[in-house]
């Protein structure tokens, strides 16, 4: 009998299949803020943000298909940043033929300025996909610890507090908090490895 683990699929050939509803629920948890926030420093209203986050999930749904995974390429990140991008330049040309309603075209110039690609972007865009990610990853893991061991986890990794500190804290041994904390961040390394792309 083979007792190796089955590999787990890549997210995103499991989004390629409609029914994997699983799959989608990641995706629409991992991605949902960034999208939005990406809108939203590009000068969308929160509303609009949300509705361009939704175009977006629609357009990858309709393309996963035709995605090509090769690195030659380039990373699915860049992809959709560019799918995004792409949105909200469409949302903006679309609200440029409906009735000016706000009074002032510096609204429209002010959008359009804003939702320019600049080199930076695409950078930005995978620095808060990590962000993102990682903060994902903990809140799915957090529920396999007790209290102090994500606390110490917490507070050495994330608030950048020296062990010392951490365990006087918790009450307990620095041993304690590096072992916490190598075992948590272990667990989170595995669960972004599971949907990890590229």
């Amino acid at each position: 009998m083979d007792d190796r683990p089955i590999t787990r699929p890549s997210l995103l050939i499991r989004l390629r299949d409609p029914g994997d509803e699983r799959a989608w629920e990641e995706f629409i948890e991992i991605y949902t803020p960034l999208i939005h926030r990406l809108a939203r420093q590009r000068g969308f209203q929160d509303a609009d943000a949300d509705d361009l986050t939704q175009e977006v999930f629609r357009a990858v749904a309709g393309a996963i298909d035709r995605w090509d995974p090769d690195p030659a390429r380039g990373s699915f990140r860049a992809w959709l940043f560019r799918i995004a991008q792409n949105l909200m330049i469409n949302f903006l040309a679309s609200a440029r033929r409906r009735p000016q309603t706000l009074g002032d075209s510096g609204v429209k110039d002010l959008l359009d300025a804003r939702v320019k690609p600049t080199p930076d972007d695409s950078s930005q865009f995978g620095l808060e996909y990590r962000r993102r990610l990682f903060q994902w990853a903990a809140e799915k893991v957090r529920g396999e610890f007790r209290e102090p061991t994500w606390q110490a986890f917490w507070m050495t990794a994330v608030d950048g507090k020296k062990a010392k500190e951490a365990a006087n804290a918790l009450g307990l041994s620095e041993g304690a908090v590096f072992m916490a904390r190598s075992r948590v961040l272990a667990r989170v390394r595995r669960t972004i490895e599971q949907v990890e792309d590229d």
